[in-house]
């Protein structure tokens, strides 16, 4: 499931693009100032952003450039071409101007996800670990770690799905189609725990959240 974050001080402009995204399979994530948007995604993975400009505190154009390694299209009722040209070259992926057609805004995130997908699809990151899918090396600080196949699976479909609990149920049939390693939850435990302790001695943290009566899900030191 991709993430995307809504940056927008507008509580009704938010509300309707968070229940469309969620209509359309995306998990959303919330930020209604400058300031607030940058302490989201230093805690949070989103996939790409949506983002106003007109914010409190930082503005849209002043959080711009903090912004790495994530698409972010504009959502602004600024019509100016100047001020289009000056986003896209200042590191927007896309421009929409409010009011704006959700099918036009949908098709907008499809095309991006799709495009920043392509060529770094082998590569998933959070925080400092680096999952690279094709040669089964996790990196943290660019220190190898030694994981065993099912253990790369279960950190493989975490990385995923960073912002989201995965169950235990979802993780042990997701392990089961990766790795043919079909097993009950007590084995997932174990797994689980062995994986926690790799990540720990190379990154001095609990990378991996148990959900009490839920599953599992990824924990930004």
């Amino acid at each position: 499931m991709k993430t995307i974050a809504i940056i927008d001080d507008d509580i009704n402009i938010g509300n309707m693009l968070h229940e469309l995204l969620k209509r359309e399979g995306y998990a959303v994530l919330r930020a209604y100032s400058g300031t607030e948007a940058l302490l989201l995604l230093s805690s949070n993975t989103a996939d790409l952003i949506l983002l106003d400009l007109m914010l409190p505190g930082l503005s849209g154009e002043e959080i711009l450039p903090k912004i790495c390694n994530i698409p972010v299209i504009v959502i602004s009722a600024k019509a100016d071409t100047s001020d289009k040209v000056s986003l896209l070259l200042g590191g927007a992926a896309d421009y929409i101007t409010k009011p704006f057609d959700t099918k036009e805004l949908l098709a907008r995130i499809a095309v991006q996800l799709r495009s920043s997908t392509k060529g770094d699809s082998n590569i998933l990151t959070f925080g400092n670990i680096k999952l690279a899918s094709d040669t089964h090396n996790v990196e943290i600080n660019d220190k190898n770690i030694r994981l065993t196949k099912t253990e790369f699976a279960i950190l493989k479909q975490l990385m995923n799905n960073p912002s989201q609990v995965i169950t235990k149920s979802q993780l042990l049939d997701l392990i089961c189609e990766d790795t043919s390693d079909c097993m009950d939850e007590n084995s997932l435990k174990v797994h689980i725990s062995n994986l926690r302790r790799k990540l720990r001695e190379i990154g001095g943290g609990d990378y991996i959240e148990s959900v009490w009566g839920i599953g599992f899900k990824m924990h930004k030191l």
